[in-house]
């Protein structure tokens, strides 16, 4: 004989069992949506390489953790430095993020060169500052470190560092123009001013440089020559691929 199960003799099952039924009920709704308690919990996160940020290192959120370095620096060591601007900017990943920061600063009206360590976990709102130390005077080329002229003469190209803030200046210039002459929709990013060289010329500072970018996934080197006038405006005088 079939036995068939009435709506009446489900309510009449005792309360307990009601409540088992419910629970059971909501836990198997449950499973089939995952488990999402990872979402309360830091993300775990192995210790990775050291990239390029992956803003520009003159970016407002860039900008922001380097005064919040210095500003922490200034709190814990009762300093008066003044932040000037980011020379270079990478990042870590860590449970979180960890960034590098070389920063140009004012001590005492003196420009100098910090290296800075500054760890954040965004899920969290965290922010704290890891490192903070002097890593020298702030280089800064003028027509006197170039020699307009020697014994009579022009000295001509002179090879200068890098990371100074001038060539910086000049290669962000650079790769501005090269984007704004580009059809490429895939903005391009300087990685690295792997040489530069500069000299004076009458009222004219020219650089020629040789530029690592990154456009997306791909990467590429540019020669360029930029000039810099009296007046502190920079011009693309000369760009070519360098596929050596």
């Amino acid at each position: 004989m079939r036995t068939t199960c009435s709506s009446s003799s489900f309510l009449s099952l005792p309360t307990t069992f009601l409540f088992l039924f419910l629970f059971l009920s909501l836990f198997s709704v449950r499973s089939s949506f995952g488990d999402c308690s990872h979402y309360d919990h830091e993300p775990m996160a192995t210790l990775g390489g050291l990239r390029d940020s992956q803003g520009s290192q003159n970016s407002l959120d860039t900008e922001a953790l380097a005064r919040f370095a210095v500003d922490e620096h200034n709190k814990k060591q009762n300093a008066l430095l003044e932040f000037a601007r980011v020379l270079k900017a990478q990042e870590q990943v860590v449970a979180g993020t960890l960034h590098h920061l070389t920063i140009e600063a004012v001590d005492g009206g003196e420009k100098k060169v910090y290296e800075a360590k500054v760890w954040v976990k965004p899920w969290i709102n965290f922010k704290e500052l890891q490192e903070f130390k002097h890593a020298g005077a702030s280089p800064s080329i003028t027509a006197a470190d170039l020699g307009v002229k020697k014994d009579g003469h022009k000295p001509g190209l002179q090879t200068v560092p890098t990371h100074d803030p001038q060539v910086q200046d000049a290669a962000n210039h650079a790769i501005k123009t090269i984007q704004q002459r580009s059809n490429s929709l895939v903005p391009y990013q300087l990685h690295e001013v792997v040489d530069a060289k500069a000299e004076v010329i009458d009222d004219l500072a020219k650089f020629n440089l040789l530029l690592k970018v990154k456009r997306g996934e791909k990467e590429e080197k540019f020669k360029v020559e930029v000039h810099k006038t009296s007046e502190g405006r920079f011009n693309l005088n000369q760009m070519e691929q360098d596929h050596s």
